[in-house]
């Protein structure tokens, strides 16, 4: 390319660089810097950070173990996870449906699970599912780091579309009061109908979802606002470190199979 082309190109390049210049750092620190450290350590992202819980945190005191992850997050490695903003909304509303019986799907390492648990009413269960073996190993230790037993969280190893048609025979799930689906956008509205076959959402049950707008799960919202068995809301947020870039948690209400 010579130069008279590429001088030609170049206030395209910096009115894009400058328009999506959150994205580009999100991409450094998610992609770039993380594959570089995990290839330097030999550890996963999520590894690093329980080393550092582990030397920094109260062990048994859940708020100390999330907020060291939020610094550790905002300080030295991007993790990812939910994040304050979101799981002030999480807690908020486990607070205000006072579910018996949660099931999260996507524990990633644990951070929304702990967010969960320590709001849980006396007697209320957490059934958390995983489908990553290296993940879930790291989320079970901080889960049980934090004070909270199998009896309060129980962490399942395996893709969530082998646990639901399991949860009511091998699990003695019935139905959930509330489920957050936290683990791959573009599966959320497969297992929602899965929940759904296998009648595991009491009329009532909140379900809620992250990253249903950035990566986004446009499918499942449209299914949600369009098949007429739930009432809907979105909750809007930023990412965690990158309030620029916009996402949201989505609030279903299922109202019966209609």
């Amino acid at each position: 390319m010579s130069p008279a082309i590429a001088l030609a190109f170049l206030p395209l390049v910096v009115t894009l660089l400058v328009r999506y210049r959150h994205y580009f750092r999100l991409l450094v620190r998610m992609v770039l810097l993380r594959s570089l450290r995990d290839c330097l350590s030999g550890l996963r992202i999520e590894e690093r950070a329980f080393s550092y819980v582990l030397t920094h945190a109260l062990p048994g005191d859940p708020s100390h173990i999330l907020t060291t992850l939020d610094h550790w997050s905002s300080h030295c490695e991007y993790l990812g996870h939910m994040g304050p903003v979101k799981g002030q909304i999480l807690m908020r509303l486990v607070e205000e449906r006072v579910p018996a019986s949660v099931l999260e799907l996507g524990t990633h390492c644990g951070y929304s699970t702990l967010l969960i648990a320590r709001a849980l009413p006396p007697g209320g269960r957490l059934l958390t599912v995983e489908w990553d073996p290296r993940m879930a190993a790291v989320a079970e230790k901080l889960i049980r780091l934090a004070g909270f037993d199998e009896r309060t969280v129980e962490l399942i190893v395996s893709s969530s579309e082998e646990v639901i048609p399991c949860l009511r025979t091998q699990y003695q799930l019935n139905g959930a009061d509330m489920v957050l689906l936290a683990h791959r956008p573009r599966c959320y509205l497969r297992d929602l109908q899965l929940l759904e076959a296998h009648a595991l959402l009491p009329a009532g049950a909140t379900v809620l979802a992250d990253h249903v707008l950035f990566p986004g799960a446009p499918r499942f919202l449209q299914y949600a606002k369009s098949c007429g068995r739930y009432r809907c809301r979105l909750h809007h947020t930023g990412l965690p470190d990158f309030p620029a870039i916009k996402d949201g948690i989505a609030q279903l209400t299922y109202t019966g199979p209609g």
